[in-house]
């Protein structure tokens, strides 16, 4: 790999325009779609393949009528004025093909009311009724308020926020980015060479995103996600780049030091983005289509990243030449000389740090396991409706329908059957079941071959107490169904929640296990060595162990509740297995940067003990920059997004935290000076299978 980055580097110096034309090119492009990016994304994507949900939702194809998950609610100081609104939103319905007005439904004392609305169109199209709903329909008078409510509207509302969301995290990331990159470089030239990759990749990640959501269906969380990661990768692979061209063009010219560069550093962010992607990767074993694209959204992100990290960054370093040094920023610190540019302070923590290991390791072990303690108690879910701010339209009505006719009654439990006595009895014994706020009279399918059976929860469809209702609801439907010789399905939205968290529950051993094994073999053979990559595998577990920790304390038992923040009780479902992919993928970036430069002032024939004092302080200013990066931008994002994005970006960079600095800054020196020439140890046999790399060879001793 080296070899062949080196041979890129001496393209780029020699026929840099080209190159950056071209990128510029694709980025006029991608521009140009950025406003549609969100425009073709669903909300959907959560049935799992042969479920119950799935099937219900098929069958119900086959009735004139349900109850809709779409409806409008009016408010208004009289009956009088209510019922005159109510008019105004049939006369409107009219116009609206596959959208027809139900029966009104009269709420406190007439000055609210409900008029559900029955969608004839594909559930594919729903939310985009809902939208078209929302703009023909929303509207405040000093008579009356109408609302469009139901699940569809909550997502398209959450498009638009989605959308300010997005815009307000980059606002916020890009500048405290370029300032911490500032900082780190001394120069406003080199900072500006890792954001404009960052900006590059996540404009075009938008574009690629948008044609595939022209092809496929990708989820709503796919901008947000990908958006954040995108940030983080690419500022943090240009930064290996930028940062090891620097220190090489002290000793040697423009394109020698470019070279140099990209054969080390973009080797190792080659191998990096190689495991963010099978990290990712590991996403697609969840038999959930909106996690599937989330995670092909973030791997698109991830590939241009490394693209940009190795063909554009090193055409605009050759542009830049010594320029890269001007417009300094502030003061810059000399660097201590001891023949690898260490600086004083890291090297004197790693001089304490590898003087007691045992002690360090022990100490290090003992505070991750502190913050990985309150994972025991995880319990997730997944609710739509947190996912809107809480002054938001359709949130704000929505809560106000709940209290009035009830928290179920936009979500019920859809019970078919095939026999109509059987449907009879199962109303009839259903309604008498604790949990059970109303059950609608039996409606018969178009061929009178299905009846179906509307059970209304007396709870919100995504909580606990819902679902042990639907228990109850599914055993009893069962009992009476085997009675009449009949079958029997059961949806709606509670039954698909638990077959989401189901789905996720058993996806996680094997993800757990694709992630290990991926990242060992591939440390592996980046390492040649069993040790290393064992270790790092397992540190990487505790890293995640500690994300969950923190979220459990912040978002489910309410620890920083005294500040204003409101925690919802529990962990979004998709920050589960999102934090555990994105974490181990990422937290390969510091390892394989650190590592790799260890292992080369290794094979340089310094000592295992020279070696990582010198790898660690001449990477660990590297390492510090672009984990503050990651936690700069997972924090905007926290800070600007929904309740699952807030949770993810959290996690994110608590995980990154952790792994930067008690992970990487004691555990990997203490570690590595407790285990000697052992962490080397490559069995013979393993040694002739394994591909050698072409730097895997004897350097002459630095000076």
């Amino acid at each position: 790999m080296g070899p062949l980055l080196a041979r890129v580097a001496a393209l780029a110096f020699r026929r840099p325009h080209p190159i950056v034309a071209t990128w510029l090119v694709l980025l006029a492009a991608a521009a140009w779609l950025w406003p549609h990016q969100e425009d073709h994304l669903s909300s959907g994507g959560w049935e799992v393949s042969e479920s119950q949900s799935a099937r219900a939702a098929e069958l119900l194809g086959r009735f004139d009528s349900t109850v809709s998950t779409l409806a409008v609610l009016v408010s208004g100081r009289s009956p009088e004025e209510v019922s005159a609104r109510l008019d105004g939103v049939r006369a409107a319905l009219v116009d609206v093909p596959q959208a027809d007005a139900g029966a009104a439904i009269g709420l406190a004392g007439g000055t609210a009311a409900l008029l559900p609305v029955v969608d004839r169109g594909p559930p594919a199209a729903a939310v985009d009724l809902a939208t078209e709903l929302r703009e023909r329909l929303v509207q405040t008078t000093a008579a009356t308020q109408t609302r469009v409510v139901g699940a569809p509207a909550v997502w398209s509302e959450y498009q638009d926020v989605s959308k300010r969301q997005l815009t307000r995290a980059e606002l916020v990331a890009f500048p405290v980015v370029l300032v911490i990159l500032a900082a780190a470089f001394g120069t406003l030239v080199a900072a500006l060479a890792p954001l404009a990759l960052g900006i590059a990749v996540v404009l075009l990640g938008g574009a690629v995103i948008y044609a595939l959501s022209l092809l496929a269906q990708m989820s709503l969380f796919v901008t947000s996600v990908a958006s954040m990661i995108g940030i983080g990768v690419a500022v943090d692979y240009s930064l290996f780049v930028v940062s090891r061209f620097r220190a090489e063009r002290r000793a040697r010219g423009t394109e020698a030091a470019l070279r140099a560069a990209l054969a080390t550093s973009g080797s190792a962010v080659v191998f990096s983005g190689i495991t963010v992607v099978l990290s990712l990767g590991a996403l697609l074993l969840v038999e959930l289509n909106a996690i599937r694209s989330v995670a092909i959204g973030a791997i698109v992100v991830v590939v241009l990243a490394v693209l940009a990290a190795v063909t554009l960054l090193p055409a605009l370093l050759a542009l830049a030449g010594d320029r890269i040094e001007r417009l300094p920023v502030g003061r810059r610190r000399g660097e201590r000389d001891d023949g690898a540019g260490a600086d004083r302070f890291w090297r004197a923590w790693v001089d304490r740090t590898s003087a007691r290991p045992l002690v360090s390791l022990l100490v290090a072990g003992g505070l991750l396991a502190v913050l990985a303690a309150p994972l025991a108690s995880i319990e997730t879910a997944n609710r739509y409706l947190e996912q809107l701010p809480r002054d938001s339209e359709v949130r704000a009505a929505t809560e106000r329908l709940q209290r009035l006719v009830g928290p179920g009654f936009l979500a019920p439990a859809h019970v078919i059957v095939s026999d109509p006595a059987a449907a009879d009895e199962i109303g009839r014994r259903v309604a008498a079941l604790p949990g059970v706020a109303q059950v609608r009279p039996p409606l018969a399918s178009r061929d009178a071959s299905l009846f179906l059976v509307d059970v209304v929860l007396g709870f919100d469809a995504e909580l606990p107490p819902a679902r042990e209702a639907l228990a109850r609801v599914e055993q009893t439907a069962a009992a009476v169904a085997a009675q009449h010789g009949a079958e029997v399905v059961v949806g709606g939205a509670t039954r698909l929640g638990v077959e989401v968290q189901d789905a996720v529950g058993g996806s996680l051993p094997k993800m757990i296990a694709f992630i290990l094994g991926v990242s060992y073999v591939t440390l592996l053979v980046l390492l040649r060595s069993v040790i290393l990559p064992l270790k790092a595998v397992l540190m990487n577990l505790l890293s995640v162990g500690a994300a969950y920790g923190v979220l459990v304390a912040v978002f489910q038992w309410g620890w920083l509740d005294w500040t204003g923040h409101a925690s919802p009780g529990h962990i979004d479902t998709i920050v589960l297995v999102l934090v555990l992919a994105v974490t181990f993928g990422i937290s390969m970036d510091y390892e394989v940067f650190l590592l790799t430069r260890i292992r080369e002032l290794y094979l340089a024939g310094r000592s295992n003990t020279e070696a990582v004092r010198i790898g660690l302080t001449t990477s660990a200013r590297t390492i510090t920059s672009a984990a503050s990066i990651m936690i700069a931008v997972f924090g905007a994002f926290a800070l600007a997004g929904s309740s699952s994005i807030k949770q993810l970006g959290i996690g994110l960079a608590v995980a990154i935290l952790v792994d930067a600095t008690i992970v990487r800054l004691v555990v990997v020196p203490a570690a590595m000076q407790l285990l000697g020439d052992r962490n080397w140890w490559l069995p013979s046999g393993l040694a002739r299978v394994l591909p050698a790399p072409a730097a895997d060879r004897r350097l002459e001793p630095e000076a």
